[in-house]
């Protein structure tokens, strides 16, 4: 079942004046229930335009966002509650931190949603697990921390508002690759243990590889394709052609198939890649 659908999603910038643009064109899309989804494409490629619409940040310029069945934007009144049930993390977020100690911050949006003290609680020491952050930083302040434990607290502030979608933009940014990998593993524990859809926005196409259930890729305002990982990176030469660059062992596998080494199969990770040499390794052998 869908739980997030646009219908014919057209934004366009600046309208009426000599700067119109538009960024998002004309969009139909379907995303599952309890999906975990990579988000990609190049610099201006309307990415980011199209998940501010899931949330209702931006106003569609014609069709449709629908949650859970719902126009959106059918009730203006009401766009407060679709930003309870559709999370956004931007980039960056822990330049948003405000609050005294680590669990105030946690707490600020399940307060504001009007829960009970002993339900906030719960969610922020369950949200605090998820994301790796020890019970004994919550009454520390977030200032102390460091920059991917403060990252850490403003990706659960928002986790622990349970959104149905979570949504974050470049959650790795600027990172080292420890702290990338630790980021990427605490949202996929979330996302394990709450069911709910989670989808992340990269420029990281390694990232996103080995993460992502499926991939929806933008390009120059338009979907260039939504689909399961492992049959986008079937089109790896028409992805490296719109400006993505694909993992370098994709790269590595389509440079054997050029010299005549066809594997037959869509290489994507280092750990696929290695279960698939050895067994053509054990063929070869009789093995």
């Amino acid at each position: 079942m869908a739980i997030l659908e646009t219908q014919g999603l057209t934004y366009t910038y600046s309208r009426g004046t000599p700067f119109e643009k538009t960024a998002v064109d004309h969009v139909d899309l379907k995303i599952e229930e309890g999906s975990l989804i990579g988000v990609m494409g190049h610099t201006g490629s309307g990415k980011s335009t199209l998940i501010q619409h899931f949330n209702g940040l931006l106003q569609p310029t014609s069709g449709k966002v629908i949650l859970d069945g719902r126009d959106i934007w059918a009730d203006k009144k009401k766009i407060r509650d679709v930003r309870f049930q559709v999370g956004l993390v931007f980039q960056y977020p822990e330049y948003q931190i405000f609050e005294e100690t680590v669990y105030k911050d946690i707490a600020f949006g399940p307060k504001n949603m009007g829960l009970s003290e002993a339900e906030i609680k719960r969610r922020v020491l369950e949200t605090a697990n998820d994301i790796g952050l020890r019970e004994e930083l919550l009454e520390r302040s977030p200032f102390e921390l460091s920059g991917g434990q403060k990252r850490r607290v403003a990706i659960a502030g928002v986790m622990a508002m349970e959104p149905r979608v979570l949504i974050l933009d470049e959650p790795t940014a600027g990172l080292d690759p420890a702290g990338r990998d630790k980021i990427l593993s605490h949202i996929k524990t979330y996302h394990e243990r709450t069911k709910n859809t989670v989808m992340i926005v990269s420029h990281s196409m390694e990232d996103i590889a080995g993460f992502a259930d499926k991939i929806l890729v933008m390009s120059h305002a338009k979907l260039f394709c939504f689909d399961d990982t492992e049959k986008v990176f079937s089109r790896a030469e028409e992805i490296s052609e719109i400006g993505l660059d694909v993992p370098q062992i994709t790269k590595v596998f389509l440079d054997l198939k050029r010299q005549g080494l066809d594997f037959g199969k869509d290489v994507y990770t280092v750990g696929y890649a290695r279960d698939l040499l050895l067994k053509q390794l054990a063929a070869r052998r009789g093995e």
